[in-house]
């Protein structure tokens, strides 16, 4: 029997994070040689498919949009991540050097300088409930509201991947509503659907299009959001500052195609191809679910006519996202930092970027269609 309870349990698992969320070695992984300004690079991109305010990585890797910006006989191979914290272990490893995450992962990630010095370059998007999303198992009651079904949580046993951007909504929620649940475990999304399937949870936190998924299947039931409570959700660009600093021109060059990523994300007569792109690139989703997942409006969106926005570099309101984020991460003892080193934020490519075809921040919002791009 899982005996955590939350108070003592939210302080285990943060100082427990280290070992099953991000396991690196404290030691340095090889350098890594990029060659010299104008040589071809070979590269290599951590992305999440399976996460949609990161899809701008899923849009780069079906358009190629680089092509037109790297040197040439350049060379990219995408690794998929189930969450970020697999691509940020493989990023400090040197096995990755380009990263597309969640917001936490990213914190976490530029806090490890003693295994390596990791960048937040871009914002891929802000939104409230891209990865803060609440699920209830079906014989869960008919709430009266968002916050009724938060508190139903009290003594019930619930999941989050852990190390996750739903990790920090998880844990901030809980605290702010003061619900202590029995146990809050730590899952990744497959056994998280397979436990919904199994009656063994009553609820859990997840991002899209995972929770359109299983709501699509039956499986659960959506009941709260991130609008639901006033926590915002992001989506950032990581990279490794051993590639910023011997390449400049490969930073700008990559930066640039995210650019044309993010401007093709935002035209809404692209959806179809985009959902196309991203049935192409994961498996076990329908077309309805990655269509809602991304385009679809919800009832706890308070009304909303915008999934996310598309910032591109830090906006005041990315700031403000990453200082609260990591402000709370340090109290509840994940990162031993209460705010970021300064150079952790390298916004310099993503500003020339800008400037250079006179655009301004944010460049876009994904909207909600109605009818959904079929």
């Amino acid at each position: 029997m899982f005996v955590n309870k939350f108070r003592r349990g939210i302080t285990l698992a943060a100082a427990g994070l280290l070992l099953f969320g991000y396991g690196v070695t404290s030691v340095k992984a090889q350098a890594v040689n990029y060659g010299k300004v104008g040589d071809p690079v070979k590269l290599v991109v951590g992305y999440q498919p399976y996460y949609t305010e990161a899809w701008s990585g899923l849009v780069m890797r079906g358009k190629k949009f680089y092509e037109k910006y790297l040197p040439k006989g350049s060379t990219v191979e995408f690794q998929i991540g189930l969450q970020g914290s697999i691509i940020v272990n493989n990023m400090l490893a040197a096995k990755q050097h380009i990263g597309y995450m969640g917001d936490m992962p990213a914190i976490v990630s530029t806090t490890k300088p003693e295994v390596a010095d990791i960048r937040l370059v871009a914002v891929l998007g802000l939104g409230n409930d891209q990865c803060n999303i609440v699920l209830t198992s079906m014989d869960a009651p008919a709430f009266k509201s968002p916050i009724e079904a938060i508190k139903w949580m009290n003594g019930k046993t619930i999941a989050a991947p852990k190390g996750a951007c739903t990790d920090r909504f998880v844990q901030e929620t809980l605290l702010k509503q003061n619900v202590k649940p029995e146990a809050y475990l730590n899952q990744n999304i497959e056994v998280i659907t397979s436990n919904f399937r199994a009656k063994k949870i009553d609820a859990a936190a997840i991002w899209e299009p995972t929770a359109s998924r299983l709501v699509e299947e039956g499986l659960a039931k959506r009941v709260a959001s991130g609008y639901s409570v006033g926590i915002s959700d992001g989506g950032f660009m990581a990279m490794r500052a051993d590639l910023i600093k011997a390449r400049p021109d490969v930073a700008q060059a990559w930066l640039n195609a995210e650019l044309d990523a993010q401007l093709f994300m935002a035209d809404p007569k692209n959806a179809k191809e985009i959902v196309n792109m991203a049935m192409d690139q994961t498996t076990g989703f329908s077309r309805t679910t990655m269509a809602r997942a991304l385009y679809g409006g919800f009832p706890d969106q308070v009304g909303s006519k915008v999934r996310f926005s598309l910032p591109f570099t830090f906006t005041p309101e990315a700031r403000e996202l990453i200082t609260n984020a990591t402000t709370f991460l340090r109290e509840i003892k994940t990162i031993n930092v209460a705010t970021l080193r300064p150079d952790a934020i390298v916004s310099e490519f993503a500003d020339k970027a800008l400037q250079a075809r006179n655009i301004k921040a944010p460049v876009g919002t994904i909207p909600v269609l109605n009818p959904l791009p079929n």
